[in-house]
């Protein structure tokens, strides 16, 4: 975030504890306006005053329904991260090439049961049974998951030739993977660009004790609903995992002008401690309305 107009909009918005508490009702489930106000003992009118606050904030969406008296809203949250950038500008970077990939266009793969694919009209092949992973129809992929191993993608290298990249970044929405779900299965998930190791981000858990904002109907309750939005990011200084850094790996050392294409590979390392699995969630599943999206900055 990184509009004046925005951050106004949000502090204003956050700056309420009845619009905080709002936000935690409707963490687990959308409820409408009459609902919210008798929840915190208010009246309506400042209930839907607190709500279009919070919906002009970008915080939640309000969709209007069906009542028993005429229509009435109901209310979800829309976010449940906020990333706030107050450094200036950078004026020296001229252009940036950005590529989202499919989570189903790998080009490479290593799996194990738990493990399965879905597109937004259902599973591709059958779950647990690694073949799925080589259909053609896995392309179509908006949801795959995994035990262990790994997922590799190679991204087209759309940098000029005579252009030095001055950082990378890959960002994706991700989690562990137990069986059903489990908020405390960590995993150590690792990104490997160009074959090398950018940092390693243990993952809290699988988590699915409410459902993804995006997941299609035909996906069950009782499995794995969102991820976390993650970005591994390498720069002239070293990698950084969502800002915090990583390793001492430089922008340089991976040397993305070298072939047409740039290798990212995304998993866990058959050693590290916890090898909890993962799910990489697309555009239509989960809570974050993308793929796998690859900047270069140059």
């Amino acid at each position: 975030m990184t509009s004046e107009e925005e951050l106004c909009n949000v502090g204003k918005a956050l700056s309420s504890p009845i619009r905080i508490e709002i936000l935690k009702l409707l963490y687990e489930e959308g409820l409408i306006i009459g609902d919210i106000a008798k929840k915190l003992d208010i009246p309506a009118s400042s209930a839907a005053l607190h709500l279009k606050i919070l919906e002009k904030a970008g915080l939640i969406r309000m969709e209007t329904q069906p009542g028993t008296r005429g229509s009435t809203k109901l209310c979800n949250r829309k976010r449940d991260f906020i990333t706030i950038d107050l450094s200036a500008v950078n004026t020296d970077i001229d252009e940036i090439t950005s590529i989202e990939m499919p989570v189903g266009a790998y080009c490479a793969c290593n799996v194990s049961p738990t493990c399965g694919l879905y597109s937004r009209s259902g599973v591709i092949g059958m779950e647990d049974a690694e073949y799925s992973f080589y259909l053609p129809e896995r392309v179509n992929a908006q949801l795959l998951w995994t035990s262990s191993g790994f997922v590799e993608y190679k991204f087209a290298n759309a940098v000029p030739k005579k252009r030095l990249p001055k950082r990378i970044s890959v960002s994706l929405e991700i989690c562990s993977e137990a069986p059903n779900y489990r908020e405390d299965w960590k995993s150590d998930i690792t990104v490997w660009i160009n074959g090398t190791e950018c940092g390693t981000w243990t993952s809290p858990g699988d988590f699915g004790a409410r459902r993804g904002r995006l997941n299609p109907s035909i996906w069950p309750n009782g499995s794995t609903q969102y991820g976390l939005l993650m970005t591994w990011e390498v720069r002239k200084d070293g990698a950084y995992i969502n800002e915090a850094r990583a390793s001492d790996i430089k922008v340089e050392e991976l040397n993305l002008m070298s072939l047409p294409y740039i290798d990212v590979k995304i998993g866990n390392k058959e050693h590290t401690k916890y090898v909890g699995g993962f799910n990489i969630f697309g555009r239509g599943y989960g809570d974050f309305e993308q793929d796998i999206v690859m900047n270069i900055e140059y």
